[in-house]
């Protein structure tokens, strides 16, 4: 739990509750990392305080992650107003509205049968298909980091358009051009996050670009451990925020 001090130094850093839309990364951020992707567990106390922030805050309450929006919506159901996927290749706007995506080259097909093929023979191995690309995630045997990222290099090598995100024990092929800075602009864009400031929280090399774009907007970027020790401060953080009463400010 974040001490008393901690807490007022960092709230005195949002933006009144009627100026803030809260944008956050998911894993490692609003939940521990897991061994694997379908393994993480979403508190039913962090589902309560991110409806009562989202209700603060009229709504502007939404997640940007590298996760497709599938998949936020298996773990956090209708709790944010937006969801932006794949690192900002899929947004949707808002509950049920269609689900707009980039336009982007089309991976070679013969990236995913060679990564399959390594991982039907390493075991601890996995591969997490998106839309746009696919993940290829070692944290179980994190002494093949370097193998598969050579072999991603090969790949991003001989194709234009693609490149390769560093993640946690994980590299991503996908295209490139677009992040999670220009996911944060294109929610922004529209109601009920329109007109106001964003405060963006992250944890990865990944949110690098969402948090100085937050900043450019003149909001807010915090990042993880840096300002909060890990998940578990953070949703303790947003658990005294939802908390702290009505009003103009974040009063406690």
């Amino acid at each position: 739990m974040t001490d008393t001090s901690e807490f007022h130094a960092q709230i005195s850093q949002l933006p009144p509750p009627d100026r803030t839309a809260f944008l956050f990364d998911f894993d490692g951020t609003l939940v521990d990392i897991a061994p694997t992707p379908d393994s993480v567990v979403v508190p039913d106390t962090l589902k309560a305080s991110l409806r009562a922030l989202r209700g603060r805050v009229g709504g502007a309450l939404g997640v940007i992650s590298g996760r497709a929006i599938d998949q936020i919506d298996h773990f956090l159901d209708d709790l944010p107003y937006a969801v932006a996927g794949e690192h900002g290749i899929a947004v949707r706007h808002a509950p049920g509205a269609a689900i707009e995506r980039a336009d982007l080259p089309v991976m070679p097909a013969a990236w995913l049968e060679e990564a399959d093929a390594v991982a039907a023979r390493v075991p601890g191995v996995l591969v997490e298909r998106k839309r746009a690309g696919f993940v290829l995630h070692f944290r179980a045997v994190p002494a093949k980091g370097d193998a598969l990222r050579a072999m991603a290099e090969r790949w991003v090598g001989s194709a234009p358009g693609f490149h390769i995100q560093a993640a946690k024990m994980a590299w991503e092929i996908r295209p490139a051009g677009v992040d999670k800075g220009h996911a944060l602009n294109a929610v922004m864009a529209s109601a009920p996050f329109a007109g106001r400031l964003p405060v963006f929280v992250g944890d990865d090399v990944t949110d690098d670009d969402a948090i100085a774009q937050a900043r450019a907007l003149g909001g807010v970027g915090f990042r993880l451990p840096e300002d909060f020790a890990d998940p578990t401060a953070f949703r303790g953080f947003l658990a005294r925020l939802a908390a702290s009463g009505e009003g103009a400010s974040w009063g406690v």
